[in-house]
């Protein structure tokens, strides 16, 4: 009798432990969505799961001049890829969106060793900059481009603010020197946005896959102009989305063939236009059609990606 006591006991023991290592484990594994790294991890369940699924309506006050709206079109493209700011931003994943959701702030943004209270950053943290690093943690408020005051001019005939967008890319964050075009092109989009708007806006694979698309286009436009540089950007920007939909997709039998397909195609196309670039650009135009179908099966889909609140919030940590 005691002696199956005591294995008994020893089994109790042996599992308790084991699903300790399993919780454990749990806790470690990377969050569904690399964006939650950067969220506050002291944000109710339910204000996360809003942050996940909703963000700021956009304010951009489109102009008529269509050479002023392709310009808005690359730098909106930039705004949310990774590949602008180089350095640890780029290796952690953070755009310029991440920090101004959709222009304009960001309430939840927490990043080790660069934040303070939820909403802060250390802009001349030593972690992201090796030209403007002071050694001391000084976190501000991060500025919703709408709302706050002009920290300098926002006039595009000017160029004060593509010389304070410069200084951001290639000394805050350490990255390397954007492509005139592509330099142009956020310094365009920057100064569109404002005007009246409120609420939150729905986030959606209608929407990402548009972002994606719009990137496309837009390298189709520089290659046009011979402007290879700029277009590689804009692609790699386009891959972006594609990176943001496919963590969306996870599981989702045959869309993530699909988006993995478009974007090994993509990276070609990166190659060929270092040679050639009106076949690349002719490859972006089957892309285009490709991703078309694509984006239907994705909205036939949205309902069992994380785009949806219920999957979302079953996957969400408790």
């Amino acid at each position: 009798m005691d002696q199956r006591r005591t294995l008994t006991a020893r089994v109790v023991t042996l599992v308790s432990a084991l699903a300790a290592g399993i919780a454990a484990a749990a806790s470690l594994a990377p969050p569904p969505l690399r964006e939650m790294r950067w969220i506050d991890p002291g944000l109710p369940r339910a204000e996360v799961l809003r942050a996940l699924t909703t963000e700021p309506a956009e304010c951009l006050v489109v102009p008529v001049d269509v050479a002023h709206r392709e310009k808005i079109a690359i730098g909106r493209a930039v705004f949310r890829s990774p590949l602008l700011l180089g350095g640890q931003a780029a290796r952690a994943g953070i755009s310029c969106a991440s920090c101004h959701r959709a222009g304009r702030g960001n309430p939840h943004f927490v990043f080790p060793g660069v934040s303070g209270a939820p909403g802060t950053a250390d802009v001349t943290s030593s972690l992201f900059s090796s030209k403007r690093g002071d050694g001391l943690f000084n976190p501000r408020p991060i500025p919703d481009l709408v709302t706050a005051p002009a920290t300098v001019d926002r006039n595009p005939a000017k160029p004060d603010l593509r010389r304070f967008i410069h200084g951001q890319i290639v000394e805050e964050f350490d990255g390397l020197e954007p492509p005139a075009a592509v330099l142009d092109g956020i310094a365009a989009y920057v100064a569109a946005i404002g005007g009246r708007c409120g609420g939150d806006a729905a986030r959606t694979a209608t929407r990402e896959a548009a972002d994606a698309k719009a990137a496309v286009l837009a390298a189709q436009q520089l290659l046009a102009a011979a402007d290879q540089p700029a277009a590689h950007m804009l692609m790699a920007a386009a891959r972006s989305a594609l990176g943001r939909l496919d963590e969306r997709y996870v599981g989702v039998s045959g869309i993530d063939r699909r988006l993995a397909k478009r974007d090994a195609e993509l990276r070609q196309t990166q190659l060929l236009a270092i040679t050639d670039p009106a076949a690349a650009s002719a490859a972006l135009g089957r892309w285009t059609r490709r991703f078309d179908k694509d984006s239907e099966a994705m909205v036939a889909a949205q309902d069992r990606s994380l785009y949806s609140a219920a999957m979302l919030s079953a996957i969400l940590p408790r």
